[in-house]
């Protein structure tokens, strides 16, 4: 979730109007009908699409979609426990959501990890082929998960409390290695041989990197020791190029789940580093100079080739005008020249702004864009969840799954406390050309 920074004036006016407009007339009808969803959409919750949308001759209708599902646990093996007899009401709520829009490809953020990968399939064999509240099953034949560097201790005082252990002195915050992780599932093949994982990437090797600041003292970016920035690493989870073989295209699903940017202090350590994290990806689909600094877990340099096709999916933790994020974070994703952002909408989220008030009623942004139902006290709802596919990918519609409470499917994502998750599940469908 994102809580604190507000955008600065001059650049919300450059937004807001814009923004604002979205709110049309046709939106507001959709709202009385409890659907609004970008051109050649389905439905709230994304049934029926098919896969079917067309494209064009040699192309394949692929809809992409990013869960937060919440499905972490306070402890190591609680996950698996409780999907192994598929009576968990959480799991099988998130798998009902999952089901109903039907993604080709979706990546699920906060699904803890275990190597032997025993949750996946639970998850999968007990809960997604199985119906749930009269939805149909579905079956992803192909999964890609891997380590998290969440829990994974760091060795060193990194919150700078001192005392050396715990969440905040991990890699990555978790109380054990592997919460909040992700899973990839997908229906088409999954290239595992030429995956690309970042996870032990060292944030001081990004140029120009956001590295906090400790205010006590008079030096930059000094909030880490030398001996800790030869250790910290860029990803709060991990970075992964998943390759996806769609028909005889190759599309690289770009995964990561950036920290949110609170539970800090005035040095802003999780505020920098969700802007690099999600500055990674910006770069790393920049062919050239851009990316060049880059290097994978085996070794391998740099980015995308050109004319490569991907999409970037994943829990942001960052809202373009709202929130708590570094000014200009997501917008390093949103204004990229080689990135389409389909700006999904739900008639829930606008509903769900007015009902709440609170924070959302001083928000610029347009709320039929929010992913993400926080606090109404701070930060309000937000849009926190990204599925954006790349120039060479042709958009066919966009949406959130988020109906409003006159739909019978508000039963899935309710009201707090939620029995899915806060975020809301986001699919674009496109056309792979």
């Amino acid at each position: 979730m994102t809580s604190r920074r507000r955008a600065p004036e001059a650049r919300a006016a450059t937004r807001r109007t814009a923004a604002r407009s979205t709110v049309t007339a046709a939106a507001a009808l959709a709202l009385g009908a409890g659907l609004a969803v970008t051109p050649l959409a389905a439905s709230a919750g994304g049934t029926g699409h098919g896969h079917g949308h067309g494209g064009g001759s040699g192309s394949t209708p692929l809809r992409v979609a990013t869960y937060n599902l919440s499905l972490n646990r306070a402890t190591e093996g609680e996950l698996q426990a409780d999907l192994s007899t598929g009576d968990d009401a959480q799991a099988r709520t998130v798998a009902e959501v999952v089901q109903r829009a039907d993604p080709d490809v979706v990546l699920l953020n906060e699904f803890d990890y275990d190597a032997a990968h025993a949750g996946v399939d639970l998850f999968r064999e007990n809960y997604l082929e199985v119906p749930q509240g009269g939805a149909d099953p579905v079956r992803y034949r192909y999964a890609y998960t891997a380590p998290s560097n969440t829990g994974v201790p760091s060795g060193f005082d990194l919150d700078n409390d001192g005392t050396v252990g715990g969440g905040n002195d991990a890699f990555g915050f978790g109380e054990f290695e592997g919460q909040y992780g992700m899973v990839v599932l997908s229906k088409y093949p999954i290239d595992t041989r030429n995956v690309r994982t970042f996870q032990q990437f060292l944030w001081k090797d990004m140029p120009g990197a956001l590295l906090p600041d400790d205010p006590a003292t008079a030096e930059p970016d000094d909030w880490y020791s030398p001996a800790e920035l030869d250790v910290v690493r860029l990803s709060s989870k991990s970075h992964w190029d998943v390759p996806v073989r769609v028909g005889k295209r190759t599309v690289h699903v770009l995964a990561a789940h950036p920290t949110p940017p609170t539970f800090d202090g005035p040095e802003d350590r999780n505020g920098r580093r969700n802007h690099d994290e999600i500055r990674f990806w910006a770069d790393y689909v920049t062919p050239g100079v851009a990316s060049r600094y880059i290097y994978d877990d085996e070794g391998g340099r740099g980015g995308l080739k050109p004319g490569e096709r991907f999409v970037v999916v994943g829990d942001q933790n960052a809202d373009p005008l709202d929130g708590d994020s570094v000014n200009t974070a997501i917008d390093q994703l949103l204004d990229n020249p080689r990135i389409t952002d389909p700006r999904p909408t739900s008639a829930g989220a606008i509903e769900a702004a007015t009902l709440q008030g609170g924070a959302n009623a001083t928000h610029w942004g347009d709320p039929a864009l929010d992913t993400a139902d926080f606090s109404d006290a701070a930060p309000g709802n937000l849009r926190a969840d990204y599925v954006l596919p790349s120039k060479g990918l042709k958009v066919r519609g966009a949406g959130v799954f988020w109906p409003t409470q006159a739909d019978p499917l508000s039963r899935l994502t309710g009201v707090y406390p939620f029995p899915s998750s806060d975020h809301r599940l986001v699919w674009v469908d496109v056309a792979t050309r």
